[in-house]
């Protein structure tokens, strides 16, 4: 996977690049819905969808929370800030 430096914006990333960065960070893929990714983590877990102009969040409810947390980040933020708002949790 050879990505574009981390700072630039996503838009500027092809959709196969995209999809190996979800990938290395151990996302999986929708069989049915291919814009839908899941991913967990030991202390949370989440479901990305891939819009047209924006990647959308969803961390799933955790013990002593009442509900979900959805975020939505623009493409025309760095790959990097993209990445920290999303991997760090909810």
């Amino acid at each position: 996977m050879t990505l574009p430096p981390s700072d630039t914006p996503l838009y500027n990333h092809p959709l196969p690049e995209i999809e190996d960065w979800l990938k290395s960070h151990g996302c999986q893929q929708d069989r049915q819905d291919l814009h839908c990714w899941r991913v967990e983590r030991p202390d949370w877990k989440a479901e990305l969808w891939l819009d047209i102009d924006q990647l959308t969040v969803r961390y799933f409810r955790k013990v002593g929370v009442d509900q979900d947390i959805q975020r939505s980040f623009k493409y025309s933020l760095s790959r990097q800030d993209i990445e920290n708002a999303i991997f760090s949790g909810p």
